[in-house]
């Protein structure tokens, strides 16, 4: 009697398991491995701004309106810096780039650009949230001066070390060839969560209790500054410099109204979130990792376009097809370690809770339409900025990321009150 093939157990040793798992994940397991790290550090990293969140519920009741704020906040860091990386890293896939710190450098226009950005968005970032807060009918708003000072002073303290790690990125990415844009999202993101909000606590700290009792001046001076600055960015000789600040801006100020309305969702709802705290401290690692992966898919697209490698079409390519699958694949681990992440943390807070399998469907519902909506959104919105011939690199990203706040918000909080959990 013929023998059937014989099993070579060694081929399920954990290991190749684990790396036959990895290769699947997407076009290279290079790209996987560099994906899922940076994932990982996301998601680890954007508990500790849920952990800050919870923890300063004390200072939203103090100043009515400034949670509004939060979400566009630590938006904008993503958008102004996983640009900045995403041009980066098509600068280095063409050859342009040069780690040089010059006047005229590609680096140093970047960087110019984006702390310009910062400060102009951040100002505009307060008077929408005063505008909507009131909208909302939230009693008592922060003055319209003490959040300038807040979002302008907290973006600034928030985005230094956000460029610093830009930039060590980016280094790393010459000199150890990592694709700038597996990383760049991920990371910038995490950043991004965990910074501002300590960054924005610390700037409230100069306002009193938001009635006016903060220096009207030093509002006044800081949006004189950022006035003279942009203005110098807008009308550079420096045309890298220029062109990102022009293009970035309507962009831009689009992100901060979607990213606000995030903020909206959380501020009328949270006293549902203060009485499930596994949720409101899931919410920053849940928002941020769908905008991170969102940010994979927009930046290899943008990345592709430029080299011809994908065709901006009604349909996507197989090389687009090929990304998806190689986000979903990411997604799969990542949404489930928040998920568990938030139910522990939550827990060792001594907060009372969902189950923990209530707090995975929760998460795992919520994630399927987000991460739908992340798909359609990165690659249309990337390609849309192709068509009409401005920087995909510039526009694909924060569309994305700011689309995903309120989105994923929206998904996450009424996911749970469906579930009757609140």
């Amino acid at each position: 009697m013929a023998r059937g093939p014989r099993i070579r157990w060694a081929a399920f040793a954990p290991a190749r398991v684990a790396r036959r798992l990895v290769d699947l994940l997407g076009p290279t397991s290079g790209a996987a491995r560099q994906s899922l790290i940076a994932l990982a550090f996301n998601s680890t990293s954007s508990f500790v701004a849920g952990f800050v969140l919870v923890s300063i519920t004390d200072t939203f009741r103090r100043l009515p309106g400034l949670l509004v704020l939060v979400p566009a906040a630590i938006g904008l860091r993503g958008n102004v810096y996983s640009t900045l990386g995403n041009r980066l890293s098509t600068s280095i896939h063409m050859g342009t780039f040069r780690v040089s710190f010059r006047r005229d450098s590609v680096l140093a226009q970047n960087l110019w650009a984006s702390f310009c950005l910062t400060m102009s968005m951040s100002v505009i970032l307060a008077v929408v949230a005063k505008i909507i807060a009131v909208a909302v009918g939230t009693v008592d708003t922060v003055g319209v001066m003490d959040l300038v000072t807040i979002s302008v002073i907290g973006g600034l303290l928030g985005s230094i070390p956000v460029a610093l790690a830009t930039i060590a990125l980016t280094v790393g990415a010459v000199r150890y060839d990592w694709d700038l844009d597996n990383l760049v999202a991920p990371t910038v993101s995490t950043l991004g969560d965990v910074v501002t909000i300590p960054a924005l606590w610390l700037a409230a700290q100069l306002v009193g209790d938001g009635k006016g009792e903060g220096p009207f001046w030093l509002g006044a001076a800081l949006i004189g500054i950022t006035i003279v600055l942009t203005s110098a960015a807008w009308r550079a000789k420096a045309e890298t410099l220029r062109t990102i600040v022009r293009e970035s801006f309507p962009v831009l100020i689009v992100a901060i109204v979607l990213s606000t309305l995030a903020g909206m969702v959380l501020q009328s709802q949270v006293r549902v979130l203060e009485v499930l705290p596994a949720i409101f401290l899931l919410q920053p690692a849940f928002v941020s990792s769908a905008g991170a992966l969102g940010g994979i898919l927009s930046g290899r697209v943008a990345t592709n376009l430029h080299l011809g490698l994908v065709e901006p079409t009604l349909v996507p390519g197989r090389e687009v097809r090929r990304d998806t699958s190689f986000l979903f694949g990411l997604a799969v681990p990542v949404f489930l370690f928040n998920a568990v992440g938030a139910y522990v943390i939550s827990g060792w807070q001594g907060d009372s809770a969902p189950q923990l399998g209530w707090t995975v469907l929760t998460c795992v519902i919520a994630a399927l339409f987000t991460m739908a909506f992340v798909v359609a959104i990165g690659y249309y919105a990337t390609i849309g900025a192709w068509r009409v011939e401005v920087d995909p690199d510039s526009y694909g990203t924060p569309i994305v990321t700011s689309s995903v706040d309120f989105v994923g918000t929206m998904a996450l909080v009424f996911t749970a009150i469906t579930l009757g959990l609140a």
